[in-house]
């Protein structure tokens, strides 16, 4: 919409839509080795959730490549819109990977938990070796953070945007899991598998945020309000509209199409509504970002 990020055009979008999930990619790579193989050798529950955590990204990362790449198939008789809802299907596989990778990393650590606080055993503690990687993730996980909501926000890319808050998710839980390292090394064995399950809500919750909104995209949710109210007002200075009485989008990736229902002067002939009908999708064209179609329907306006 006017007024919403300046949109990317076609090619810079998949350049950059990308490159953004080739970084991410490389990095989880290299985070899931280090946390994993640190998070064992220094004895740490927190990094090693973290680590899985990473693994997993990993994993749908590869997935959310291969979906972007069939998104920019062009459209054909099958799918006229094109592919790119796509996007917002591999959108579904990143929320779907994050929850199923909260809930096993909250069962394992709650558990270690509570055999430490009822037993009172004591682990050998984390090194300090445990403590830099998790320092470590936090810094290069806020840029890839600040780098991946750019490209999302300047794309409309609902796949990008969902793994900038996969990153963000990331940097809270390696603060989770540094605070529980940190602790653990000053006499508190239990505080770094709790920090491992205070890990897994952030992840929880981040998955089923994912979720509803790629959700959403797919089952062709409503306009926002502001949104809403901003076309209607567009429609009602397009002479011959006497009332808008609906509007509704669908989304198709980062495009969308329009259904509109105006009401105009009953008394005017089927040529002159066509008229109107074509002015209200040429106003909406220039207006609306990323619109590939626009559906008019006109009949006479209501009384009062």
């Amino acid at each position: 919409m006017s007024g919403s990020p300046t949109a990317t055009p076609t090619p810079a979008r998949e350049r950059q839509s990308l490159l953004a999930v080739d970084l991410g990619l490389l990095a989880n790579t290299l985070l899931a080795v280090a946390k994993i193989g640190v998070g064992v050798l220094g004895h740490s529950s927190a990094l090693l959730a973290d680590g899985i955590n990473s693994a997993s990204d990993v994993v749908y990362y590869v997935v959310v490549r291969v979906f972007m790449v069939f998104a920019r198939q062009p459209a054909d008789d099958e799918h006229p819109y094109g592919h790119e809802r796509l996007e917002s299907i591999g959108a579904v596989v990143v929320g779907s990977f994050v929850v199923a990778t909260g809930l096993a990393v909250l069962a394992d650590s709650g558990q270690r938990t509570l055999l430490l606080l009822l037993d009172g055993a004591r682990g050998p503690g984390a090194t300090a070796a445990t403590l830099w990687v998790a320092l470590g993730t936090i810094a290069l996980k806020l840029w890839l953070f600040r780098f991946t909501r750019g490209v999302g926000r300047s794309t409309a890319n609902p796949t990008v945007a969902a793994l900038a808050l996969d990153h963000r998710n990331d940097v809270l839980a390696a603060s989770a899991a540094a605070l529980g390292i940190l602790c653990g090394r000053f006499g508190l064995p239990w505080a770094d598998p709790l920090a491992g399950a205070l890990v897994a809500l952030v992840i929880l919750r981040t998955g089923i945020d994912i979720l509803r909104e790629s959700s959403s995209d797919l089952m062709g949710g409503r306009l926002g309000a502001e949104i809403e109210a901003r076309v209607r007002a567009w429609l009602l200075e397009v002479p011959g509209v006497r009332q808008v009485e609906e509007v509704r989008a669908h989304a198709f990736g980062p495009y969308l199409v329009l259904t509109v229902t105006i009401g105009v002067d009953g008394a005017i002939p089927v040529t002159a509504g066509d008229a109107i009908a074509d002015a209200v999708e040429r106003t909406l064209h220039e207006r609306v970002e990323f619109l590939r179609a626009v559906h008019v329907h006109y009949h006479p306006a209501r009384a009062g």
